[in-house]
This record gives C-alpha cells, structure tokens and sequence, in this order.
C-alpha cells in the first residue's frame, strides 16, 4: 500500500455537499486514512467570486499514481465539475498533491503538485494531515512550509458541522 495525500476544494453550489460527497466517492476506491478540518479559502488568481471550501485526506492505494489520478477524474466528473476559465469558480477540484515520496512529471501528472509549497490553501489542511512529511523535491516538511509562506492567500477555518470532515483540532 502507497500512502498519497490528496488537496479537495470547491466553491460552487453547496460547497460542503460536494466535498462529502466527494469524499464518499473516494472511499470506493482507496481506505482513507486522515481528513482535515474544512478551511475556507480566499481565491487565487480571480478574486470576483465566491470563497472556497477546502480540506486535504490521507489515503492508502494500491492503485499506481496514474490510476489515482484518473479516480479522481473520475469523481470530479461525477460530481459535476466545470471550470468556466482558468481559476474561476468549480463545484469540485481534487488533486494529487503527494504520491509517497515519488517525483513524477509527465504529460499527465506532476507530482508533488507543482504549486502546493506556496498555497496557503492547499498547505494549511495538508498540515493538519502530513505535517511532519516531507515534500521530495523542496526538502522541507509540509509545517515547515505553511509557516514560510510569503504573503499568503486568506485561509479561515470552517465552523460548521459536517458529518465527514473532522472538527479543527485545539491549537
């Protein structure tokens, strides 16, 4: 079994629906082993739209980092996604952030996601999931990078009840 961690994030429609949903969904195909606290997060690159909802899950596979890839394709599909423009407002977005410690970059999957170092939003669930893993191409852990962002995007915790995602741990 391969330990990968996964980023799930959306904003569009019932932002908290689709990720448990989403969640659901994954646990067809790979045990999951940890999920985050909820975030909600400030946009990226297009500001005039909604906040988005985002967690990170740990999970064990045996499927190779392809096969999870096109799992999550799949779900994403299933769920309804659509992205009108580039970083513009989806229901569901699910992406490989971590496959072991396993570097991958082909015309279909980089991994460890190219931009995850510098994401507040992608980093601060991940923390809470992988904070002590270290990142295979930066050389730092996941703490280590979330605590030296440059500027970082707003990122507040979520304070409703899901029936999935766990509470935020005390800090």
């Amino acid at each position: 079994m391969t330990i990968a961690y996964l980023g799930l994030g959306g904003n569009d429609g019932d932002r908290l629906a689709n990720l448990e949903r989403a969640v659901s969904e994954l646990k067809l195909g790979v045990t999951v082993t940890a999920l985050s606290p909820l975030y909600e997060t400030e946009p990226v690159g297009f500001a005039n739209q909604e906040w988005f909802l985002n967690a990170a899950a740990a999970v064990e596979t045996q499927l190779s980092p392809h096969e999870l890839l096109s799992l999550l394709q799949t779900i994403e599909r299933l769920l309804g996604k659509a992205t009108p423009f580039l970083n513009g407002p989806r229901t569901l977005d699910l992406d490989l952030l971590l496959y072991s410690d396993q570097v991958i970059n082909d015309e279909l999957l980089i991994v460890p996601h190219p931009r995850l170092h510098r994401r507040a939003f992608v980093l601060r669930p991940l923390a809470d999931v992988a904070g002590d893993t270290n990142h295979p191409t930066v050389g730092k852990t996941i703490h280590q990078l979330l605590n030296n962002l440059v500027a970082p995007a707003k990122v507040r915790e979520w304070v409703e009840v899901s029936q999935v995602f766990p509470a935020h741990p005390a800090r």
